[in-house]
């Protein structure tokens, strides 16, 4: 009950404030406004009523444990449905987008701008607030969502609309599919999870009952893989579903980066110049190389936000015409996925030995998948992680809500 409740209240303001910024025509994404309010609800309440400030985040705390368990999930319907989202890109353009969705530059200037500005600033290392660790997944809850899964697959290829559309229909058992894959591959052992990521087995398990459904039910895969992301509100599949939680993910900074406050004031001079440097290298690089290889303008605007997490990728997308969501979603979390499997032996390479350098490279390369691989690992990475993980996406949407930035972005494009 206590986590349905603080999950439910975090859900609920993102949803309100969706609305309310709809109905008000504001583009600034709306999830990021509502984590600046509660951080700053949190700073105010700490320095007046302390007590009350620790009882606020303990109330939340089974929500927050709920998003950093289930946080990869909510990145995979843009993996499921990518191949709708390149079926209309010209396979020379999908080459040069993944001649572009490249982490590595952005890994190397983040992370060599944290080691000089430490460097300049002479800031000592101090331990980091420990982080709670979401609890790993049970048999009984692999059992569970297996039953679910043949029980409704079962039920929709009998009766293709028994919940009255195809897409409702699909929904239990494509989303327990990719729960499943999920579940299994982050049971994986670790050498195994180095080139073969959770993600990868989550997007395959989706994939491979969406193509299952398609073959039994003779309509084909890519009908099944449009009832998994429908995008309308009114007749959701699995995968808006899973994506409805990105809002509440943004919101969730807020009790990270107030937990972390401490550490944040102290190395305030690396993290901020480091994000701040990174996202910009990042939005102008994709822009410049897109140009230089020849990829259609609305192609690159497409990709810019490639290393920031999707949630704040795709509200930065908003600001510009003709962007293809789909694609933006999908190359960010290609990215991170990269990023994920190759992130510990690029550090190592870089020889990126400070635990502020290789959390602030890798969060503001490969944003959550980057942060969830480096952090099962290195643990004192994690806070460093966390705070540029949110502040790359921040500074990045605040950019690029100013008008004269996206101007130079397009004119970069050309």
């Amino acid at each position: 009950m206590h986590l349905i409740v603080s999950l439910g209240i975090i859900l609920a303001m993102d949803k309100y404030l969706k609305r309310a910024f709809v109905a008000a025509a504001i583009k600034f994404p709306s999830a990021l406004f509502g984590m600046f309010c509660i951080f700053s609800i949190l700073v105010i309440l700490d320095s007046t009523v302390p007590a009350a400030a620790t009882s606020l985040m303990n109330f939340f705390e089974p929500a927050l444990m709920f998003i950093q368990r289930w946080l990869p999930l909510f990145y995979v319907p843009s993996l499921v449905v990518l191949p709708l989202a390149i079926q209309d890109v010209p396979a020379a353009s999908a080459i040069k987008i993944c001649f572009i969705v490249g982490w590595l530059a952005s890994l190397a200037v983040a992370g060599y701008t944290a080691i000089a500005v430490r460097k300049m600033v002479k800031t000592e290392m101090i331990p980091a607030e420990p982080m709670s660790k979401p609890s790993p997944f049970s048999s009984l809850e692999v059992w569970a969502w297996s039953g679910i899964f043949v029980i409704s697959f079962g039920a929709a290829v009998l009766y293709p609309t028994v919940l009255g559309t195809n897409a409702r229909t699909c929904l239990p058992f494509l989303l327990a599919s990719t729960v499943l894959g999920y579940m299994v591959g982050s049971g994986l052992p670790a050498d195994v999870k180095k080139v073969f990521h959770p993600i990868i087995c989550c997007t395959l398990a989706a994939d491979l009952a969406a193509l299952a459904f398609g073959y039994l039910s003779k309509s084909g895969i890519n009908p099944v893989l449009g009832y998994y992301l429908t995008k309308a509100s009114s007749n959701p599949g699995a995968g808006d579903i899973l994506m409805g939680f990105l809002g509440s993910v943004i919101i969730s900074f807020a009790f990270s980066m107030f937990k972390q406050r401490k550490l944040v004031k102290r190395h305030a001079a690396e993290i901020f110049t480091s994000v701040i440097i990174s996202a910009l290298f990042s939005l102008y690089s994709t822009a410049l190389i897109g140009r230089l290889v020849g990829l259609e303008p609305t192609l690159t605007v497409s990709i810019l936000p490639r290393c920031i997490t999707v949630a704040l990728a795709l509200s930065i997308v908003s600001f510009f015409e003709g962007a293809n969501t789909s694609l933006t979603a999908a190359v960010v979390v290609l990215t991170g996925l990269v990023g994920a499997n190759f992130v510990l032996a690029m550090l190592d390479k870089l020889r990126f030995q400070d635990p502020v350098a290789r959390g602030i490279a890798t969060a503001s390369s490969a944003h959550g998948l980057g942060t969830a691989a480096l952090s099962a690992k290195e643990p004192e990475a994690l806070p460093f992680c966390a705070i540029a993980y949110a502040l790359t996406g921040i500074f990045g949407s605040l950019v690029c809500s100013v008008p004269v930035v996206r101007q130079s972005l397009l004119a970069v494009i050309g």
